[in-house]
């Protein structure tokens, strides 16, 4: 159980390297009883800043879909629940469409496996374990998407890097018709990019509320962006690209995208981004949540409407969270701060998570639930009447939080990378 930043200050990641934490030695063996986790422990904590505190510039916020929202409940009156153990360096965790009590859960070293009302089957979904390349830190298998049409077409997509340490954007399909089973063999690579480091991946993607397809990079790695990839427009990397998959091979540029006509590459939807590790849309607004992983003292969450136009400059290298970073930023260029940050003293690795949506915790409905890797804590967010942001601490050391996810009803989950899932829930008095 992780009590602390267990990365050095001059350089945080999403996941601790093998020197700082064995990966995977506190997951419990699948045939065994799952250790009760801890919860005891309470860490230093600083509130993340609203909106309306003063930062690199001032963001434009309307009251959103959640007015009644004035303050969370108390948060001992929730817990924790564990759904399954034995999983092997877990990131992320999904619902299988039309298929109640079965999800798909990705381990970083190159399976997909399927839970099914708690029990992990014994064939996975997916391996493609012999073409990946992990340093055992951060590289690895990332992320997985199902297109929007999984059900008519079995087409998913994944995020990994090969043993160049490359990423790899590419679609799979299913053998058979049930869905149940991966074909590893057809593959077809969608996009490739080159990384400089072996950190700062990035790794997330989904499909947005515009059945466009969204993909999170890294800055390419090492520490401060000493090749300016957050800034630059001519390169993928530092950014959320945005792509369409569904016509011409490997993909088309949308004719909205901010540089399908120039001055940038046109694969680019918005910048300045150190290693955003996680990002989600909200399932009701379409709003979009991106947690940036920061460098020396400051992590941070991003948040951009439906309605924003693309474009976006998030700061980075130019500053972390609301904070001067790295040089001068050049007149005319326009920095949209974070909605939240908080400091080191918090954590040192911020994961992105999802706004709850579900029924069975209605006190929560709206808010957007984020955590830290190294610390345990699990934070919500959310708009108050005024329009301001409010973020509360909820949860002190859960778990080695390496993502959250949500069910087909809208209830929340979180992935512990130590090779757990649970699920919040109301105690039983």
């Amino acid at each position: 159980m992780v009590s602390g930043c267990l990365t050095t200050p001059e350089e945080s990641s999403p996941f601790p390297t093998t020197s700082e934490v064995e990966i995977g030695s506190t997951a419990p063996n699948q045939n065994e009883a799952v250790p009760e986790l801890d919860r005891t422990t309470t860490l230093p904590t600083s509130q993340p800043v609203p909106i309306n505190t003063p930062g690199p510039a001032q963001i434009q916020t309307e009251p959103g879909q959640n007015r009644s929202i004035t303050e969370l409940p108390d948060p001992d009156s929730y817990e924790w629940q564990l759904i399954t153990g034995g999983l092997q360096n877990p990131v992320a965790f999904f619902a299988l469409p039309d298929r109640p009590g079965r999800f798909l859960v990705v381990e970083q070293p190159g399976q997909v496996r399927i839970l099914e009302n708690g029990l992990m089957l014994p064939d996975p979904f997916l391996d493609i374990q012999d073409r990946i390349g992990s340093d055992g830190s951060e590289q690895g298998l990332l992320d997985l998407e199902l297109d929007p049409d999984f059900i008519l077409n079995g087409a998913f997509y994944v995020n990994y890097t090969n043993p160049e340490g490359d990423t790899h954007i590419s679609r799979f399909r299913t053998i058979d018709a049930n869905k149940d089973k991966a074909d590893p063999n057809s593959e077809e690579i969608i996009l490739k990019i080159p990384q400089p480091y072996g950190n700062h991946n990035g790794g997330d993607i989904d499909f947005g509320p515009d059945d466009l397809f969204y993909i999170a990079t890294g800055d390419g790695g090492s520490a401060g962006d000493p090749l300016g990839n957050g800034q630059s427009l001519d390169t993928l990397l530092g950014k959320i690209l945005r792509i369409d998959v569904h016509g011409e091979f490997p993909y088309s540029i949308p004719e909205d995208n901010p540089f399908q006509t120039g001055a940038g590459l046109p694969e680019i939807w918005a910048y300045g981004l150190r290693n955003p590790w996680r990002f989600s849309f909200d399932n009701l607004t379409g709003d979009i949540y991106i947690a940036d992983v920061g460098q020396n003292q400051w992590e941070e969450i991003n948040y951009l409407s439906e309605s924003k136009p693309a474009g976006v400059n998030f700061g980075w290298n130019y500053y972390e969270g609301n904070h001067e970073f790295s040089g001068i930023k050049p007149t005319g260029i326009s920095a949209t701060p974070p909605v939240a940050e908080y400091d080191h003293g918090s954590g040192c690795s911020v994961t992105g998570g999802e706004v709850y949506r579900g029924d069975q915790l209605p006190e929560f409905f709206g808010v957007y639930f984020y955590g830290d890797y190294c610390s345990g804590n699990v934070w919500g967010l959310f708009q108050d009447e005024s329009g301001s942001w409010q973020s509360r601490l909820l949860f002190n050391n859960i778990a080695r939080i390496s993502s959250f996810g949500l069910d087909d009803a809208g209830e929340l989950y979180l992935v512990d990378h130590s090779g757990v899932i649970l699920k919040l829930v109301r105690k039983v008095n």
